[in-house]
């Protein structure tokens, strides 16, 4: 369990394809028994559980082929679990704080655990370049919204309250978005300043002519 300190013992990890964001929603389907056994635990003492991009390995777990995660991750918190079928549950999650892996092990089962440093919140944004593009890039945003809303409002990739004015949380969402290689959204996820989130955020989308 979590410890007192502030270092995250025992936390379990479920590595992806894919980076989560603070904030961020990621809807999983377990099946397999480790983690279907993470999901009860989870629920049942209230605790989150880290997601970790994919290093090396498979998702799936295969004999002699160990799972490597990505040293920063961000954790996850269950807000709703539904049963599919037999032994499929369907859960809905939302990305909380990032962490630093400081050790990790494989459990009996195949679970992966580790030891966790928390990471802080992103440096604010200060100077007007950095202003600048953050505006530009939050037009972009609302303009996604309002389109998502107008094409499928029941399935936003957002949780609202939109944050439109706080830069760290309209860089990630666009991070989330942007048709970008997983390594290089694992890059912006572990980016702590803004302004630097922003300023690749920016940059993309007017090199591909988004803005």
């Amino acid at each position: 369990m979590f410890s007192a300190s502030s270092v995250l013992a025992d936390v379990p990890l479920f590595l992806l394809q894919t980076a989560l964001f603070p904030d961020g929603l990621l809807p999983l389907k377990v099946f397999e028994a480790r983690y279907m056994d993470m999901v009860r635990r989870c629920l049942r003492e209230k605790m989150p559980f880290g997601v970790c991009l994919l290093k090396s390995g498979n998702e799936i777990a295969q004999p002699g082929e160990p799972a490597v995660p990505e040293t920063i991750g961000c954790l996850a918190e269950i807000e709703l679990c539904d049963v599919e079928t037999v032994g499929v549950l369907l859960i809905h999650t939302r990305g909380t704080r990032r962490f630093r892996l400081l050790s990790h092990r494989t459990e009996a089962d195949g679970l992966l655990v580790g030891m966790a440093e928390p990471l802080g919140d992103d440096a604010p944004l200060e100077d007007s370049v950095h202003l600048a593009k953050f505006g530009a890039c939050a037009e972009v945003l609302e303009r996604i919204i309002a389109a998502l809303r107008t094409h499928d409002p029941e399935r936003l990739p957002f949780a609202e309250p939109f944050r439109l004015d706080d830069p760290s949380w309209v860089s990630n969402r666009l991070a989330e978005i942007l048709p970008v290689t997983p390594r290089a959204r694992q890059k912006l996820m572990e980016l702590q300043d803004a302004g630097v989130r922003i300023e690749l955020v920016h940059h993309y989308m007017q090199k591909h002519q988004l803005l």
